[in-house]
């Protein structure tokens, strides 16, 4: 075991170097004037690629109404952009109109009897990407707030 305590001497000098750069790169680019502006500029960039997604803000759940609309302004978007050619914001309006549908199987066999094979399956692919996100707005009632009804029987 002679080789085994320079190598790791050799290993741990090199590892204090490469942290020491780290540390000395990260404050560095802190210390720069333009480090937060910059950040905040990407950011932006960041919310309004991911607006631009066509993931759509979802209505309020719970007011039957407002998914009534949402869903039928997207259906008619989706077909809409469909009948232009732009198949990549129809099928994301599709996707919203199914996230919100109170019946998607059937609506998904409507679809799959109407729109071509390749755009059927481009929706079929961004599918789990819609059911993460209508997932995160369903809130569910907490079990600590269930009251029973109070029993008239004495």
């Amino acid at each position: 075991m002679m080789g085994g305590k320079p190598s790791a001497i050799a290993a741990g000098v090199c590892g204090a170097v490469f942290i020491g750069y780290c540390i000395y790169f990260d404050r560095k680019r802190r210390s720069d004037p333009n480090f937060k502006t910059r950040l905040r500029e990407r950011r932006m960039k960041q919310r309004a690629a991911q607006n631009k997604s066509g993931l759509a803000q979802l209505p309020d759940l719970k007011d039957a109404a407002a998914v009534q609309k949402f869903f039928l302004d997207e259906i008619q978007l989706g077909e809409e952009l469909l009948a232009q050619g732009d198949y990549e914001k129809g099928v994301d309006h599709l996707t919203n109109a199914i996230a919100v549908c109170g019946q998607p199987q059937q609506l998904l066999q409507v679809l799959q009897q109407t729109l071509p094979p390749p755009v059927f399956q481009m929706l079929l692919t961004k599918l789990p990407t819609i059911s993460q996100v209508s997932a995160t707005r369903i809130s569910y009632p907490s079990t600590h707030s269930y009251k029973p009804p109070k029993s008239s029987v004495v």
